[in-house]
């Protein structure tokens, strides 16, 4: 009896078994933490303005975001100024940041009207009103020296394309400052330390632009030739052909027409496109901010003994690493 009743107990025992582990939940193995993608990883925050939207003047785009430097001393300033063809674009972000705060260099980025304002408000030409606004924010900044613990003595500034341009403006053009003004601001100097523009507009003569890069089409709107369903070719075209008409404007806010000896030193850096020769006449992917402008003003710099230097892929190496790293040996140097 006993062996006939084994197999049946057997069986009963494995019936059991099977019962606890179905009701009884399986514990899933560990899985192994997945490594941080470039995607999943954490963005570095944002740097916070010191001081945000300051206005330098009545108009709402009139405003700048400050970010001071932490010293015991009052501290150099980079002074940024956003591209965007003087059409668009914001003043922030703002290129190397945290690297000018880390070597104890304030940063003052601006915000400026632009040429479409300036031209559906009758201002002639246009390109009045981002460059003004950037030397009356300049002044701004020293009338703040004091105040934000800054160096009016040190002051250099940067940007890319359009607001290359205008650092050029500011570096080339006479000191601006009315020492009889009423009024205290404009009674400050726009002279700067030192420039260092990025993929820079260098010249807006249209005919030297057309001989230097034939498939040019920029800066028609500068000039107040800006037409509703005109295309950017007929736009420089109607520039070209106006040219003696602008001509007083040309030599007034075209860096190329202002370069004089006690201009501050430059570092003018550009990217070209692959295969583009930095020849005269050549043709170019991206004339708009080809090297060749800046080749040419350096030819200029040059014989009017300014310092300067020139980098772009292929071009002879500078001292100089990176716009950031001239921007603070100049403005930190003894």
């Amino acid at each position: 009896m006993i062996h006939r009743t084994l197999p049946h107990l057997l069986a009963t025992l494995l019936a059991s078994a099977s019962l606890v582990s179905a009701a009884t939940p399986v514990k899933p193995a560990p899985k192994k933490a997945a490594k941080p993608t470039a995607k999943a990883a954490a963005k570095a925050p944002e740097i916070a303005p010191t001081h945000a939207n300051v206005p330098y003047g009545t108009d709402p785009a009139q405003v700048m975001d400050v970010y001071l430097a932490k010293s015991d001393r009052p501290t150099p300033v980079v002074f940024y100024i956003h591209g965007g063809g003087w059409r668009a674009g914001d003043k922030a972000p703002v290129a190397g940041l945290k690297t000018y705060l880390d070597a104890g260099i304030s940063v003052v980025s601006i915000q400026y009207r632009f040429v479409t304002q300036a031209q559906a408000a009758g201002i002639e030409p246009p390109v009045k009103w981002p460059l003004e606004d950037a030397a009356r924010a300049l002044q701004f900044v020293r009338s703040k020296a004091q105040e934000w613990h800054l160096n009016p003595n040190r002051i250099g500034a940067t940007g890319g394309s359009a607001g290359g341009a205008s650092t050029l403006w500011l570096c080339c053009h006479d000191d601006l400052a009315d020492p009889t003004s009423a009024d205290p601001i404009a009674r400050q100097s726009t002279r700067l330390t030192c420039g260092a523009p990025v993929a820079a507009q260098t010249c807006f003569d249209p005919h030297l632009m057309r001989e230097w890069l034939p498939g040019i089409t920029y800066g028609g709107h500068a000039f107040g030739f800006t037409k509703d369903g005109q295309s950017r070719p007929d736009e420089f075209q109607a520039f070209y052909e106006g040219r003696d008409r602008v001509m007083p404007w040309i030599q007034e806010y075209s860096p190329y027409h202002l370069v004089t000896p006690d201009d501050p030193p430059l570092y003018l850096s550009y990217s070209p496109k692959p295969g583009d020769k930095i020849e005269k006449g050549a043709a170019s992917q991206d004339p708009t901010h080809s090297p060749l402008l800046g080749l040419l003003l350096a030819e200029k710099l040059k014989a009017q003994g300014v310092e300067h230097y020139l980098t772009y892929p292929g071009a002879a190496p500078t001292r100089y690493a990176s716009t950031t790293a001239f921007l603070i040996e100049k403005l930190t140097a003894p």
